[in-house]
């Protein structure tokens, strides 16, 4: 099992327009490519402008396959046009990350 942990920064004052327009218009091509997030999560402490998303993949060429599948996507191409456009990303941190023997998530 392969974790694509996902922390985003959003410009300050930014981050509720972005989040609409992902919920609006790349929620559902994203979940069509990649299946259904582990986690979706906004900051509830720490720094206000972040949220943070999992993905869970079999192994590397899952998500390799899935990603591809998903920029092929012409949903998903619009959204990302509209997210650039909006201008509210200002910083992205991804993290690839495996359970430890012990973790219940299997």
């Amino acid at each position: 099992m392969l974790l694509d942990v996902r922390t985003y920064t959003c410009r300050p004052g930014t981050i509720a327009k972005h989040l609409a327009l992902y919920a609006e218009k790349g929620f559902a091509p994203q979940c069509r490519n990649l299946g259904q997030p582990l986690a979706y999560m906004k900051t509830e402490t720490g720094n206000p402008n972040q949220y943070m998303h999992i993905w869970v993949y079999e192994n590397a060429g899952d998500r390799e396959a899935k990603r591809a599948a998903l920029w092929a996507d012409p949903d998903w191409i619009a959204y990302t046009q509209a997210s650039a456009a909006m201008g509210a990303l200002d910083k992205q941190k991804n993290v690839l990350m495996t359970p430890t023997d012990f973790c219940p998530i299997k």
